[in-house]
Order: C-alpha cells, then structure tokens, then sequence
C-alpha cells in the first residue's frame, strides 16, 4: 500500500507517509493545514448563522444581548460541528463511502490517519462540552435545559453517520433539517434569553430548508458512489428528477416564507430576498447535473441569506414580527 502511494500523484509529495501528521509535529503548517481541512470550515455557516439568528430572537424578545454567552455560543456549535464533520469523515471511510471522487478524501489520500481522525472528532466534543460548562455559568439559562438542548444536538451530529448511522438509512435528511435549523437557533435563544421559546423553533424553518438544500445536492451528486457503497440515501429512493423537484423546492420556499412576511408584517424582510437572483443560477446547474461545487456554493448562500434573515428580524419593529405581538 505504501508502495502505491509513494507513485501517486496526490498532491502531497513523492512519499504519502510525509503526508500523514505525525503525534509530534501536529503544530507544523502542513500538519496544520490538514486538520484544518478535515474540519471542513466551508460549511461552518450552516451553524454559526442559526446561532446568529437565535440571539438576535432572543435580544427582541427580552431586550438583553451578552457578547460573551454569543462567543461561547458561537464556539460550542462550531466545535460539535465540526466533530460532527470529523466522524462523518472517519465512518465514511470505515464504510467505504469515500473514493477518490469524494469531495472529502481526507482519509482516502492518506492525509491523516484514522487513528487522528477518531481522536480529532473526541478533542472537538470535548472542547463542545467545555463550551457547555462555561454557559452554565454565564447564560441565564438552567442547566437543565442547556444540557437537553445541547447534548439533542452533539447525539445528532454523532449518530449522523456514527453509532445507528441514520446517513446510511435515508434519515439524515431529518437529522440535518433539525439539527441545523430549529436545534441550534433555539440553543442560541436559549442561552441569551434563558428560557424555552417556540419562537425560535419557528423562526429557524427558513435556514433549515436552506441548509437541507446543502446535504440534497450534495447527496444528489454521489448518488451513484452510494449506491456502490451499498447506502441508502433519500436522493438514491426517491431518483435525479425527484430529487431536482425537492431541491428547488427547499431552495426557493425560504424566499416565498420572505415574501409574505415582507408583504404582510415588515418591508425590513425583503433583505434576504436579495439573494434571490444566484438561486436561479444554482437551479439550472442542479437540472443540467452539474453538482460538483454546488454544496461550496450553496454554503456560501446559506451565509449570506442567514445574515440579511438576522438583519431583517433585527431591524424590524418587534411589533410586526410574526409571533411577537
């Protein structure tokens, strides 16, 4: 195998063992670049807007804003995130997902080794659970509900493809939906605020459809390797032209969400719409296949439109946010 490697062309040097970072030089820039990479930080937004837009909720709701429970906030999601990302990594690999036509080859380049890859995944957890800690403490909130809220999440982004590995049995498209939407943005509320709301719940349905669209292009575009791999997938059920109709269908309906907002309770929505005119460019590439940067891209909407969201709830008279009179 190392034979193999050493004439592959991977773009990590002549010898793959110079690829792999070794326990003593983590801290090199190579080493560095590549756990960076494994963390996969393109798709950061899809947790650090929800928790944008769940403390802006929370500073209408009851008027109060702590920059320091939002940075632990921020770093707590980000860390199950990424760990999240990390043994998404770790068990496609085991399961022979991965291929050299994967998007994520971490393991499959020999970039890392499974080993540093599980241990990477524990060191994030921890880091999420220290960030738990460190909001019992500083949030208003009771430790009850942090601890349901939060530890709802971190099962989620391990039994994603961990443990039952709801990816492989088409269940991931919920766990995704929920975890990313409704989970995080009340987390987020949680700890400025304090106490439970089914506002937030609510108001993260937009996101969540959005993010949703990220994981159906995605799976769309490896349909055929996880079908060889012997995974089920909701793209792989329900085939490419139903899936075009779900994907346009979570891409477009957040807008529709905006629009009736803007025409019946506050014009300050019509700030997300303004994104409106890419979608239609992701639509066409998505009906004529061409799938291979689109969840990079879509992540890059997904930001943008969450931020004009949080800008819009921000801005807007709190008496004519749906929910709030």
């Amino acid at each position: 195998m190392n034979n193999a490697k050493k004439n592959e062309p991977n773009g990590y040097g002549s010898n793959a063992t110079e690829s792999v970072p070794s326990a003593t030089a983590w801290w090199c820039p190579h080493a560095l670049r590549t756990y960076v990479s494994a963390l996969r930080p393109w798709s950061f937004s899809v947790s650090l807007t929800p928790v944008v837009l769940g403390s802006c909720l929370a500073f209408k709701t009851v008027g109060s804003f702590s920059v320091i429970v939002f940075i632990v906030t921020c770093m707590t999601a980000l860390a199950v995130h990424a760990a999240g990302n990390v043994v998404n990594t770790y068990f496609d690999y085991v399961r022979g997902v991965d291929t050299k036509k994967s998007d994520d080859r971490t393991l499959v380049d020999g970039c890392m080794e499974p080993s540093a890859v599980a241990s990477l995944g524990g060191i994030l957890y921890l880091i999420g659970c220290a960030g738990l800690l460190v909001l019992v403490f500083i949030s208003p909130a009771s430790l009850e509900h942090l601890a349901l809220v939060y530890f709802g999440g971190l099962s989620s982004s391990f039994l994603y493809t961990g443990g039952l590995g709801l990816k492989y049995i088409a269940l991931g498209d919920i766990v995704i939906f929920l975890t990313f939407g409704p989970l995080t943005v009340l987390f987020a509320y949680l700890s400025q605020a304090g106490s439970l709301s089914w506002i937030p719940l609510v108001y993260a349905i937009p996101l969540a459809f959005n993010t949703e669209a990220i994981l159906h292009s995605n799976n769309t575009r490896d349909m055929e390797s996880d079908k060889q791999a012997g995974i089920i997938t909701l793209a792989i059920i329900i085939g490419r032209t139903a899936s075009y109709v779900l994907f346009t269908f979570l891409l477009f309906t957040p807008y529709v969400i905006f629009t009736v907002i803007a025409l019946h309770f506050s014009r300050w929505f019509i700030l997300p719409l303004l994104t409106i005119f890419v979608t239609f460019k992701f639509e066409r590439e998505f009906r004529r296949g061409s799938l291979s940067n689109m969840p990079h891209m879509m992540a890059v909407l997904n930001m943008k439109l969450g931020l004009l969201y949080t800008l819009a709830c921000g801005l807007a008279d709190v008496k004519y946010l749906p929910g709030f009179q």
